[in-house]
């Protein structure tokens, strides 16, 4: 790897650090949230969402943006303004305020993910990416489980706030790394669909209010069924606009590759089971288990250093043999771990209950997500990079933002143990689904002599 490529990996892996994180890092926060702020689940609920529905609706045009004006100066836009979105979160005043300024923070983050991805594919080819990205996956995957423990040492220290805050420390040291970058190749012709964006917000958007609200006004609510009747036709008429407009936000050319939306299929099941299982596990732990949200967050500790460890490993594994062992097996065997979690009982004894089940968990995830990117960026031209990193990491969110939006139908009016069990076997239902998918959709590319 030559200095170039390592300054091009610490950059990619920092950018799309910080919205990882933040995904992640949020959710043992909550409970402190709601006794400072009040509002109940609902608030929980729309904090997560909030910050979904933007990401993953902006993502996609995120993604135009990079292609048509240079992965950099969105890359330094989308830094920059994370870091003043997360303060004006760390200030909120209300719950209201809080809610509102995560879907700021969000679509800044959108900026990020896309545009980290576009420079990685910019500046490796063939083996090397590949497992350049699964450096990038393990070290964002890593965040993505680490977040609970960070946000848990935070939240019983220094308080929830510092959740939000303590991203301006990473953004700063990005940017500076992101000085010495040179400009990578611009793709010609790019543009941007603000129509489709605004269609992509309203259509998540309704449905996801409608989900969440249901629970405390019920589905005949004027409010529930308006945000249905406004955000389902929105979103027919996103999916209508991308066939017709001349440069759609999310081309469906792209969906002509056999690898790409069968990738993204199994996506929506992945990370839809990955979203839900962590979000209820967490809450669990603090509300139910009475940890601490620290040891909450250690809870998930050993997820995270199996990914660091070998998450390269499979990315490397999956240039030389193909994504399609990797990417069935392994949500499988992370389904398996869910599955064992239906051991836990209260009182909590962790180590016996719960341990298992996370260690067979941290396995299955590491063979998939490295496999899983490369198959799905590895099945589109180079020039695309943008866009497909943008779309493939929009429907992971919005799967997300989805699951958490039926939190309540899952688990019930409260959460315990029967309402836990019940979570993780759905989350593991949707794992192996994913697994599944991929065994039967999914296609290695044919060998290089």
């Amino acid at each position: 790897m030559t200095p170039q490529q390592r300054l091009v990996l610490g950059i990619a892996v920092l950018a799309s650090l910080v919205t990882f994180l933040d995904a992640a890092i949020i959710n043992v926060a909550l409970p402190s949230m709601v006794r400072d702020l009040g509002g109940g689940l609902a608030l929980q609920q729309w904090v997560v969402d909030a910050y979904l529905i933007t990401l993953g609706a902006l993502m996609l045009v995120a993604g135009s943006l990079s292609d048509a004006f240079g992965r950099k100066r969105i890359l330094r836009l989308g830094l920059l303004g994370f870091g003043v979105t997360s303060m004006l979160c760390a200030l909120a005043p209300s719950g209201t305020v809080l809610v509102l300024a995560r879907g700021l923070q969000g679509a800044t983050g959108a900026l990020l993910v896309p545009g980290s991805l576009a420079i990685i594919l910019s500046f490796f080819s063939g083996p090397a990416q590949a497992k350049a990205i699964g450096a990038w996956t393990g070290w964002t995957g890593g965040a993505f489980i680490a977040g609970p423990l960070v946000g848990g040492l935070l939240v019983d220290t220094v308080g929830w706030r510092w959740i939000f805050a303590i991203n301006v420390l990473p953004i700063a040291l990005t940017l500076a790394l992101l000085a010495r970058l040179e400009e990578p190749p611009q793709p010609a012709g790019a543009r941007i669909d603000i129509l489709g964006a605004v269609l992509a917000c309203i259509g998540l958007g309704g449905p996801v209010y409608a989900l969440i609200e249901q629970e405390k006004v019920g589905w005949t609510h004027p409010t529930v069924w308006m945000s249905l009747g406004i955000g389902v036709p929105a979103f027919i008429a996103f999916l209508v606009q991308e066939r017709r407009t001349a440069h759609p936000m999310m081309p469906p050319g792209l969906f002509r590759e056999r690898n790409f939306w069968v990738g993204n299929l199994a996506t929506t099941a992945i990370y839809g089971a990955l979203s839900l299982g962590m979000f209820v596990i967490t809450l669990f732990l603090q509300e139910v288990g009475g940890f601490r949200a620290t040891t909450a967050g250690l809870a998930l500790m050993p997820t995270t250093v199996i990914m660091l460890l070998l998450s390269s490993v499979f990315g490397g594994l999956s240039g030389r043999f193909g994504p399609r062992l990797f990417m069935t097996v392994g949500p499988c065997v992370a389904g398996c771990g869910y599955l064992l979690m239906l051991n836990v009982r209260v009182p909590l004894d962790f180590w016996t209950q719960l341990l298992p089940g996370v260690l067979v968990f941290g396995v299955g995830l590491t063979m998939t997500v490295a496999p899983l990117t490369a198959a799905v960026l590895g099945s589109i031209r180079s020039e695309q990079a943008g866009i497909g990193s943008a779309i493939n990491n929009a429907i992971s969110r919005v799967a997300g933002l989805i699951a958490i939006a039926l939190t309540g139908l899952i688990v019930g009016p409260r959460l315990d143990v029967a309402g836990f069990h019940r979570a993780m076997i759905t989350t593991a239902v949707l794992l192996m689904l994913g697994g599944v998918i991929s065994a039967v959709g999914i296609r290695n590319p044919p060998r290089k002599a």
